[in-house]
């Protein structure tokens, strides 16, 4: 190292640890009154210890650890229930999967070792509920994302009067609880007396049997999901809005219309926003559940069609008490879409890009 580097890294170390000794009150005012020599010589032992990586604990000051207990105070409860809800539940799925451990009778437990994976190569209810699953996730990721960004560029074109307003009606219905909405919208879907239906009506069209129908099933769904898409939009409001203006105006000045702008300029600056949405769409897709539960009462009909994965994995491990091939099907399902989101991650080096540091 060379000697004035070091000598400016040992007057900044010297620094810091006369501010620790200040805060402390440990020796008072003493320390403004040292010698010139004597501080030469604490900055040149300073210097020596500057090349290690960090003081030793033992040399912390009375401050420093009062602010660390402190500290741990604070996050103890975030701790204790990431352990106590999280960590350790995943652990017992874990423990679980490789047992036949039924909770109505949890002391004839026993090792069955991989018994409950090779259930689910046979299990024709595992096929079902995954291709269900997928289906779902085809036709849900892309209109949802869609419409969430058709609605963030509504609510940020500076023609639009009552953006504001716009932007809380839009984003309100995000915050009604799922089960809530879905009563609403098994009323609003209802094919004799439903909204929609008799609107349709009005326009000579007849209104299908949406939640009935295996064919309409998967659209109501994605239409009842449309409904909370107040998060996606926030989000993909605020990529819009972190867009430097000046780039727009020199496409404008070198003659890009708007199409082109919008592909050319807004795509690229908002496509870590779009990696970041289409990661937790994905992930959401996977673990679609709660509004087929309460819309169809839990039977997946009609005919399976609403038979998610989750549902799936619900009733086995709570309906038929199947503890152990649950968890087994949880750890199926993590798997999968750990394999999804890092292919995702892995495509994302081809049209993720951040400013001033190209493809990701």
């Amino acid at each position: 190292m060379f000697p004035n580097t070091a000598l400016t890294l040992s007057g900044l170390i010297l620094q810091f640890e006369l501010d620790d000794v200040d805060s402390t009150n440990a020796y008072g005012e003493c320390y403004r009154a040292v010698p010139v020599f004597l501080e030469s010589e604490v900055v040149m032992a300073a210097a020596n210890r500057e090349a290690k990586p960090q003081r030793k604990r033992a040399n912390l000051s009375p401050l420093t650890r009062r602010r660390e207990r402190w500290a741990y105070f604070f996050i103890s409860p975030w701790i204790i229930g990431f352990l106590a809800f999280t960590l350790i539940p995943i652990l017992a799925t874990l423990a679980f999967s490789f047992t036949d451990y039924n909770p109505v009778v949890p002391e004839e437990t026993t090792f069955i070792g991989l018994r409950n994976y090779g259930t689910l190569l046979t299990d024709s209810k595992v096929g079902t509920s995954l291709m269900v699953t997928v289906r779902y996730a085809i036709l849900a990721i892309p209109v949802t994302f869609a419409f969430g960004l058709g609605l963030a560029l509504l609510v940020n074109n500076k023609h639009l009067l009552g953006k504001s307003g716009f932007r809380t009606l839009f984003y309100m219905p995000s915050m009604i609880p799922v089960v809530a909405g879905a009563l609403i919208w098994a009323g609003v879907m209802n094919t004799q007396t439903g909204w929609v239906n008799l609107g349709l009506g009005l326009v000579g069209i007849k209104g299908p049997d949406w939640l009935n129908s295996t064919r309409w099933i998967y659209p109501a769904l994605v239409l009842i999901g449309l409904w909370g898409i107040g998060n996606l939009m926030l989000t993909l409001l605020a990529g819009l809005q972190g867009v430097p203006n000046e780039l727009y105006e020199a496409a404008e000045i070198d003659g890009a219309n708007q199409a082109q702008q919008f592909w050319y300029i807004t795509m690229p600056m908002i496509s870590p926003v779009i990696f970041y949405n289409l990661t937790l769409m994905l992930i959401g897709a996977f673990k679609y559940f709660d509004l087929a539960y309460v819309l169809k009462n839990g039977t997946g009909g009609p005919v399976d069609a609403t038979l998610f994965y989750n549902l799936n994995l619900f009733k086995n491990a709570f309906n038929y008490n199947l503890m152990g091939y649950g968890s087994a099907l949880a750890w199926v399902l993590l798997v999968i879409v750990l394999v999804l989101t890092i292919l995702l991650f892995s495509s994302s080096n081809r049209w993720v890009y951040y400013a001033g540091e190209g493809k990701k």
